[in-house]
């Protein structure tokens, strides 16, 4: 039996036509979107503000490992991807779908497609974080969005989510605050102070939690916030 070893054909990396190298820069430029998609979908989408603040839920409860990290951000990217879908869709109506079907070179592509990801980015970004970027580089103040680069809103949208995910964290906090240090009063009253009041008030906040509705408001809280 002769076994074949298939052969490469390195010849059209090489080639001066551009219509054989089509092919090729398009298998680099997926393979550079795939290499990127992690950082552009925590950094310049949703995500950020939703993991954050599903953790504080989560924190707050003092279940540990519940839900597990796997449920959390499967969560969140789901939600990402429906708080997204419009400017997923106007990216592939205005720079995906022109650069496929040839209407749109690359670069051309890449300048559509920041269009709405930075109208979106705008809308949840403070000024003071814009500002802080753009002073820090040497730029003047941007008359357009068009006029602010993706190296300077990117870093302001990503601070400006933070800030935002540890609001509404600590607003998610304090009932599950409230209800430990009425347990811990309660306890040392009784003179239990040898048992830890976590223990006890762990299933006092997943009752409230869930009477309330805890993942319903909290999902709707973060689809307002968009």
């Amino acid at each position: 039996m002769i076994y074949v070893i298939p052969a490469i054909d390195f010849s059209s990396l090489t080639s001066d036509n551009p219509a054989e190298l089509a092919t090729t820069l398009k298998l680099i430029a997926l393979i550079t979107v795939l290499s990127l998609a992690p950082a552009i979908l925590i950094l310049m989408t949703s995500f950020t503000r939703i993991v954050i603040v599903l953790s504080f839920v989560r924190m707050g409860l003092a279940t540990q490992q519940m839900p597990p990290n796997q449920v959390l951000i499967s969560l969140a990217l789901f939600m990402t991807f429906f708080i997204m879908a419009p400017v997923f869709s106007e990216v592939h109506d205005t720079a995906l779908s022109p650069l496929l079907e040839g209407e749109l070179d690359q670069e051309e592509a890449f300048e559509e497609a920041s269009i709405p990801m930075k109208e979106f980015m705008a809308n949840h970004t403070r000024e003071k974080d814009l500002s802080l970027f753009m002073g820090y580089a040497g730029m003047d103040k941007p008359e357009t969005l068009n006029d602010i680069p993706l190296t300077a809103m990117i870093p302001a949208f990503a601070i400006s989510e933070l800030k935002t995910a540890f609001q509404i964290g600590f607003l998610i906090f304090v009932p599950f605050l409230v209800i430990d240090m009425i347990v811990a009063s309660v306890l040392m009253s009784m003179g239990m102070m040898m048992l830890p009041p976590v223990m006890i008030s762990l299933p006092f906040k997943i009752l409230l939690f869930v009477l309330v509705d805890g993942w319903y408001l909290i999902v709707e809280s973060l689809l307002i916030s968009f």
